[in-house]
């Protein structure tokens, strides 16, 4: 699976590079290095990012490097594309400004228009070694597929991963007995509830030699039971999903994404 490492020279560059030594570390992969210009002028400048990269990239065998010109998030999304990666890893930018609140950061466009999935890098990066996967409902299963398909690879090496689902009383299903809205996940597939088996078919999914997982359920606000469980447990990388429009050929993020993208302190990889 071919990798990409997009660097803007910023201190989240920096975790971006160190992010993406620890999945190539773990994949074997080179990876291509890509810094976008605003114009051809800009060229030393990139030309000078892009061998402060490799300084940073020591304990990488092999890298490419790439310039390209133009708006950053759309040659970052460009090159994905044309490419044919089947990762983007970036920095989190944070610019509170009015444009960045009206226009959207560069990271929530690269990861909105992407056809493969996106890791931003921030917070403390390390080996990603405890995964946090959480999703809603019925949509567990295929995400799962998704993120097995596509990244075993790369991130399922010898990783422990927690399948979390939030029992929020407003989303509930109608009918749910209350009984479930406090139940455990092992309660819940020990009873064959629909959530429990959609729980007991993502660990199903996930049997790869090496891997330990386990289905964790959480009772309350789906963001706020998220951000919990990330701050409390230590993960190295929480896992989210994304969908795509088949009209408008685009993926489409839900105001839960976008939060968590923008609150979480770790590492986020959206898997569409």
């Amino acid at each position: 699976m071919k990798i990409l490492i997009a660097v803007g020279g910023s201190s989240k560059s920096d975790n971006a590079l160190r992010l993406g030594a620890e999945i190539v570390r773990c994949s074997e992969e080179i990876p291509v290095v890509l810094t976008v210009a605003r114009r051809k002028a800009d060229q030393p400048r990139a030309e000078a990012l892009l061998q402060a990269a490799q300084s940073l990239l020591t304990d990488v065998p092999c890298i490419h490097t790439r310039i390209r010109y133009g708006r950053p998030a759309e040659q970052i999304v460009a090159e994905a594309r044309e490419g044919g990666y089947g990762l983007i890893i970036l920095g989190e930018r944070r610019d509170h400004t009015f444009k960045t609140l009206m226009l959207g950061s560069t990271g929530l466009h690269v990861v909105e228009h992407a056809a493969c999935p996106v890791l931003i890098a921030k917070g403390e990066i390390r080996p990603v070694r405890r995964i946090l996967l959480c999703d809603s409902g019925a949509i567990v299963p295929s995400l799962l597929a998704r993120f097995t398909a596509q990244l075993a690879g790369t991130l399922l090496g010898q990783a422990e991963i927690t399948v979390l689902h939030v029992m929020s009383q407003i989303i509930a299903w109608p009918g749910v007995p209350d009984e479930d809205l406090r139940a455990s996940a092992e309660e819940l597939i020990e009873e064959r509830s629909p959530e429990g088996v959609w729980l007991a078919s993502g660990l199903e999914l996930l049997a790869h030699p090496g891997i330990r997982a386990r289905a964790k359920v959480r009772h309350g606000v789906v963001v706020e039971e998220i951000l919990a469980e990330s701050e409390t447990n230590g993960y190295d990388l929480v896992v989210i999903g994304a969908h795509r429009d088949a009209g408008w050929q685009r993926v489409l993020l839900a105001d839960i994404a976008r939060v968590l993208i923008k609150r979480l302190n770790r590492p986020v990889l959206v898997v569409r």
